[in-house]
């Protein structure tokens, strides 16, 4: 589709592809609100879960299995929550749904990086919808090269 965002990234967009396997990549989000949060990206364009080949369905489950054994590997999570609500594409007139998953990794403790130290303020609660995802640079690679070489082993 030719104004999907996700099936037209460019090579700066996949900086952040921690993972790749035949019918999913997995990026680390833009947004860290939640430290190592995630996106599972279906490669082809797809608009519903209902529309998910058994292939696809088979590789999901052992790709949610991977990610969150390394979440709680690596970071320390103690649950992950998942999501698919694919609900900004219907803010379009024309929208092209393309089917990908949040990860939202949850702590009951403390996660440091980078000197820096990030508290998950609403454990045990609904994730927050508004809550700030900007952490330095830096603390950002961290979260991606311990997670990638995690994945990539």
């Amino acid at each position: 589709m030719d104004n999907c965002d996700w099936c037209s990234l460019s090579e700066k967009d996949r900086q952040f592809q921690l993972y790749e396997s035949r019918y999913w990549s997995v990026f680390l989000a833009d947004e860290q609100d939640y430290i190592g949060r995630c996106i599972l990206v279906l490669k082809r364009h797809c608009g519903s879960l209902s529309e998910l080949t058994d292939g696809e369905w088979d590789e999901l489950r052992e790709l949610i299995r991977k990610v969150e054994a390394c979440l709680k590997a690596v970071l320390g999570a103690t649950l992950c929550n998942w999501s698919c609500l694919m609900n900004s594409f219907h803010k379009e007139p024309a929208p092209e749904p393309h089917l990908h998953i949040h990860v939202r990794p949850r702590y009951d403790k403390p996660v440091a990086l980078g000197g820096n130290v990030y508290t998950d303020g609403e454990f045990g609660h609904h994730y927050a919808l508004r809550k700030s995802g900007a952490i330095p640079a830096g603390d950002r690679e961290e979260v991606f090269s311990r997670l990638k070489e995690w994945l990539d082993r």
